[in-house]
């Protein structure tokens, strides 16, 4: 343990002198009021410690002492439904203990020391186990089985095994290491949280996290274990975006990191998540979420302990051969921290200020997603799904963020405040937009949706971008210039646009669209366009095929139940078919 004392404080840098013994990532106590910091740097016995709490009032001349330990997470049951600040303190606990503002130097444990779990081991006595090994397991909510693991670095033999109710402190196995040396393995464990959770092997990204968003499941879809970015303007929807993801993406896991976002704003995930009825299991969607608030108003250094606590609290979960989503809203604020640390550490500045390590601290954070086999004799799969929100200032997306970020991630979902504006959410704009797991995926969604499904999906993106190019001429020579053929595109890019992209978030259907009705939807509006062509070449009239009665029925077909679907699409696809033949007939009287 290594002691230095003060000897200059700027904002939430603090230089301390006398540290020599100390190393880089150590977590130190800053001055008599314990405050919690992390070294960044070592210059002779001269450290820069970034604190995670208020420093007003801080001189030279205090004492800070060092942990010896780097900044870590306890993994263990009582992780699902809680609430943590950015270096995993409990903010309930917090709360019942001083109030509603936190105090500095307050020292709670991140899991609950004397709550007991009811522990029921899988393995025997005498049985070999390695690390990542499932010991046993606690039913930490209704929907979630927390699978108790052996710790890294453990091989060996279970000497004894215990059942019953413990805290996450009781010994529930004994190992006796191949060296003869005895461990006691208990519920909770602690993990650096800047060191990526080791596996066994890394999967290729081929099965697609269905959303029920139709743009993203359809257009641009992600992978399980893939990354994406969605940066937008201020009021395009990026929140509710990742609100939306959290609560219908097929995962098992979801974990939330507001980082630097406002408060209110995580005020309404608190106030939504409890009362939201998760689709699958029927209970709050809480019981299946972990979430970390630092919110603008907190120490900015600890932004930055955020977003790897929380994606160390994922990987645990995806050890566990869990689905895990993890949401981080937003990067920029992250990314604002350090550039704000940078400055005070006087480093050489990189575009706009930014330190020139910007992308590389980026990747190292995208780059621990993953679909993963994990460690142990028999490896369970999991994946972790990391959605970074990005918010460039103006959005404008050629800001050095934004460009790091889309170096990074697969799938790039821009959201458009000229649509927003419009009321057209989500506004992800679908000629910027990309993803690039879209070959991967199309094999799972032919064996799994539709054959046609590629097709159709290739089909519509031609078509909205034939309408882009034909809107510049409509405004120079309006819409009655156009040959009929195109009158007819614009048509099916409207219908695409207004009765499939469009979606609307607070409506009880509309809401989530599965994978079946989404190739029926899109089917049924695509057959228009297709049927309206050959009709078009057989002479048929365009403003009689514009007022078919079956036109408003295609509209409102996304509001059609699941349950329903066939047979409400099979009758509209009918009436479509004869009423598209009436009008060729009539044309070929």
């Amino acid at each position: 343990m290594s002691q230095g004392t003060i000897v200059k404080v700027s904002g939430p840098l603090v230089i301390a002198e006398g540290m020599r013994d100390a190393n880089v990532f150590d977590v130190v106590r800053v001055s008599e009021h314990k405050l919690i910091g992390e070294i960044i740097e070592m210059h002779g016995d001269r450290a820069s410690i970034q604190v995670y709490e208020e420093t007003a009032g801080l001189g030279p001349g205090a004492p800070v002492v060092s942990t010896g330990y780097p900044l870590s997470v306890e993994l263990g049951p009582g992780l699902i439904e809680a609430m943590f600040d950015g270096i995993q303190r409990p903010l309930e606990e917090m709360r019942a203990r001083v109030g509603s503002n936190i105090t500095r130097g307050i020292d709670v444990p991140a899991l609950d020391r004397k709550k007991k779990w009811k522990f029921e081991p899988v393995v025997k006595k005498g049985e070999k186990v390695t690390t990542g090994d499932v010991i046993g397991k606690v039913q930490e909510t209704v929907v979630v089985e927390h699978k108790i693991m052996i710790p890294y670095g453990i091989d060996g033999t279970v000497e004894e095994i215990f059942a019953g109710e413990f805290t996450i402190e009781d010994t529930v196995a004994v190992i006796k290491k191949n060296n003869g040396e005895k461990v006691n393995v208990q519920m909770m464990q602690k993990w650096p949280v800047r060191k990526g959770r080791p596996y066994a092997e890394k999967l290729p990204p081929d099965t697609p996290l269905i959303t029920g968003q139709r743009v993203i499941d359809t257009l641009f879809p992600i992978a399980k274990g893939g990354v994406a970015a969605v940066p937008g303007p201020f009021g395009s929807g990026k929140t509710v975006v990742q609100h939306q993801l959290a609560k219908w993406a097929d995962t098992d896991i979801v974990v939330y990191i507001g980082c630097g976002e406002r408060g209110n704003e995580m005020t309404d995930v608190l106030m939504e998540f409890p009362e939201l009825k998760d689709p699958k299991t029927g209970e709050s969607l809480m019981k299946r979420t972990v979430l970390i608030a630092n919110t603008s108003d907190m120490p900015v250094a600890a932004r930055e302990a955020s977003i790897y606590t929380g994606i160390t609290i994922a990987e645990y979960f995806r050890d566990m051969g869990y689905s895990v989503a993890l949401m981080a809203d937003s990067t920029s604020r992250w990314a604002e921290a350090l550039r704000e640390m940078s400055g005070r550490l006087e480093e050489m500045p990189g575009e706009e200020g930014y330190p020139a390590y910007l992308g590389s601290r980026l990747a190292q954070f995208y780059e621990r997603a993953g679909r993963v086999v994990s460690l142990g004799t028999n490896g369970r799969e999991g994946a972790l799904t990391a959605i970074g929100a990005v918010s460039p200032p103006g959005g404008d997306i050629s800001e050095p963020v934004s460009q790091a970020t889309l170096r990074i991630v697969k799938v790039f979902w821009g959201l458009d405040a000229s649509l927003a504006y419009r009321r057209h959410f989500p506004a992800i704009n679908w000629l910027q937009s990309y993803s690039l797991y879209v070959e991967r995926l199309n094999e799972w969604i032919g064996e799994n949706v539709a054959k046609d499904w590629s097709s159709l999906r290739r089909d519509t993106m031609i078509v909205l971008q034939e309408e882009a190019e034909l809107e510049e001429i409509v405004r120079l020579v309006g819409v009655d210039a156009l040959s009929a053929g195109d009158r007819l595109t614009l048509e099916a890019a409207k219908s695409i646009r207004e009765d499939y992209l469009h979606q609307n978030a607070f409506h009880d259907i509309d809401t989530y669209t599965s994978l079946h009705k989404q190739y029926r939807l899109l089917k049924l509006i695509m057959g228009f366009y297709y049927q309206g062509k050959k009709a078009l070449e057989a002479g048929a009239s365009i403003k009689e095929m514009f007022e078919l009665a079956v036109r408003d029925r295609i509209g409102r077909a996304k509001y059609t139940a699941e349950e329903q679907v066939d047979e409400v699409f099979n009758g509209i696809e009918k009436d479509l078919a004869e009423q598209m033949g009436a009008l060729v007939s009539k044309e070929g009287e």
